[in-house]
């Protein structure tokens, strides 16, 4: 008897596990979990630690043994998607950006979604002009460290706090002349609202880019914003493509593509390449998921969506959420009084440091940090554009799509979007979501063959781990193989339509075999199943069976025996 119930306490132990969620103020939150428990049980868990109710723009990110990243499906057991040994590790982050962010209900919301374009504006992703980042950098200092005091603030106090990839002297300058004379008096939510609605406008808000090539070999980065799919090569927003415009999303192997219809009944497709099949199909389930949320009135409306319009073939996926029209009238409803926030300025950070305690640059790996850096300082060079084979989008986001004629530099600069001094190449984050790594070193490779410079301090830190010569010869050669491979989409396409034909001809006569059998047991055999019966009982049955079966079979028997017969003779 105790040995059962010694037995029966180890299974239920076994099928416990634990789990560790990283929030947006980089604390931990621990919980255990049933084997079976699905993803929802564990977010309703997170808001309701997190006192959070308008919880519909959040989800949890996990990256795989194979270090790619994945959003938690709520609908899916947890220890069934992370395919990794316990204890497992996720990360709390924001999922769908907000349309407008200062039209959040609730304060708690608007901290969750500053903490969270904080750490994109940390990590590269959140690019803008030196201007606006010196406001959103003086609005986080207002908003943790309050008014600007002399005796607790000497001179220089902005050059301790990390806020960028890379800060210049100017820049820190900037920094504490706006938090000392234009913000003072403003309450931490005041300054937050502030630094939400300047967010709110730059070209690469909302921003969670996917490294990808388009069919001339070029990097890019794909994503999905709250107005559309935004497309981002070297240092300019190349794409924008509202959300009414995107017709399908789909994906082959590594290949994806976007079809856009235009109001002029134009229909476009556009083609890039994912670093890897699984990273492919991540960017696939993103897209499908933001166009529900932002593009639908009701989540009545969502389909299950296939990636391939062939049988037998493909991935399915349907978003399983609310969307945001949805979430903006139950958000509209809510009647409580406001939860009490706990800011955590002065906790210390592993991936996105709080102010207070100085740069963290030193937890980035050195090798890590020449392959995904990014530089608000002025006066950078900027790289070289690159000739694109795709229409470009100006500007604004609700212009017209443009046609793509480039008969001049100065033509094409007044046509795309120029986001920052310097190529967009979104940082990795230490800890919380990585992006593969083989494709930011692409980057890097791709930027040193075009020409690119390199700040002073990069070319420092660059010195213990610079290629020779001949390795930067080889690397280049392979880059360049890798470009030419998908410089020939053609061929790839007819190679994939001769795959798709020869697929469906296998199927077809697959079918057609099983047809055979069936028909021949029916008909020869003496198998007195009920199944079998019912069907030789039918009148359609005998009719076929005299009129066209027996027929049919003296005449193969017929032909046999001629051959047989001829066969003797010779």
């Amino acid at each position: 008897m105790l040995s059962r119930l010694m037995s029966g306490s180890s299974r239920s132990l076994e099928r416990e596990y634990s789990c560790t969620v990283r929030l947006l103020d980089d604390s931990e939150y621990t919980c255990t979990i049933q084997r079976d428990a699905k993803g929802q049980y564990l977010f309703d868990l997170l808001c309701h630690h997190l006192n959070l109710l308008e919880k519909d723009y959040f989800g949890i990110r996990f990256v795989d043994p194979d270090k790619q990243r994945h959003w938690l499906e709520f609908t899916k057991s947890v220890v069934k998607q992370l395919r990794s040994q316990p204890p497992f590790t996720m990360c709390f982050r924001v999922k769908f950006y907000p349309a407008d962010p200062a039209a959040l209900k609730e304060e708690i919301t608007r901290y969750l979604v500053f903490l969270q374009i904080k750490r994109d504006l940390y990590h590269g992703r959140l690019l803008c002009k030196t201007s606006d980042a010196a406001l959103l950098a003086a609005y986080i200092l207002q908003a943790e460290i309050g008014d600007y005091d002399s005796g607790k603030h000497p001179e220089g106090y902005s050059s301790k706090f990390q806020f960028f990839p890379k800060h210049s002297e100017k820049l820190e300058r900037k920094i504490a002349e706006i938090h000392k004379t234009e913000l003072s008096g403003q309450t931490p939510a005041t300054s937050e609202l502030n630094f939400l609605r300047k967010a709110q406008t730059l070209e690469t808000y909302g921003v969670d880019p996917h490294p990808c090539k388009d069919v001339s070999g070029n990097a890019a980065f794909l994503a999905f914003t709250p107005f559309g799919f935004v497309v981002l090569q070297g240092n300019k927003r190349v794409h924008f493509i509202k959300w009414n415009e995107v017709t399908k999303l789909k994906f082959e192997g590594k290949t994806f593509y976007l079809y856009v219809s235009q109001k002029e009944e134009k229909k476009i497709i556009l083609t890039y390449f994912a670093p890897t099949p699984e990273a492919c199909k991540h960017l696939w389930k993103c897209g499908i998921e933001n166009q529900a949320f932002y593009k639908l009135e009701k989540s009545s409306q969502v389909r299950t969506v296939s990636s391939s319009n062939l049988f037998f073939k493909g991935s399915r996926f349907r978003y399983s959420g609310r969307v945001a029209k949805e979430v903006m009238e139950s958000s509209a409803k809510i009647k409580r009084e406001p939860p009490e926030i706990h800011r955590a300025g002065m906790v210390p950070s592993r991936s996105c440091p709080s102010i207070t305690h100085g740069p963290r640059l030193s937890s980035v790996p050195r090798t890590r940090r020449r392959a995904v850096h990014i530089s608000i300082m002025e006066g950078l060079e900027s790289l070289r554009d690159s000739a694109h084979s795709t229409p470009v989008r100006s500007s604004s986001h609700g212009d017209t799509f443009l046609p793509h004629v480039r008969s001049s530099r100065a033509d094409s600069n007044e046509r795309v979007a120029v986001i920052a001094d310097e190529a967009y190449s979104p940082a990795d984050s230490v800890l919380p979501t990585p992006v593969a790594e083989h494709s930011l070193e692409l980057m890097l490779l791709s930027r040193q063959i075009n020409g690119a410079t390199c700040s002073i301090e990069e070319e420092k830190e660059s010195e213990a781990s610079t290629p020779t010569a001949a390795e930067m010869e080889a690397l280049g050669g392979e880059l360049r193989a890798l470009c030419q491979g998908h410089g020939r989409p053609e061929e790839e396409q007819v190679n994939k339509f001769v795959l798709s034909v020869l697929r469906l001809l296998l199927v077809t006569m697959g079918l057609l075999f099983v047809l055979l059998l069936l028909l021949i047991i029916l008909t020869e055999s003496d198998l007195d199943i009920a199944f079998f019966r019912d069907i030789r009982q039918t009148p359609e049955f005998e009719q076929f069976h005299y009129q066209y079966f027996c027929p049919l079979r003296r005449w193969f028997a017929c032909k046999i025996r001629s051959v047989v017969s001829l066969l003797t003779d010779t």
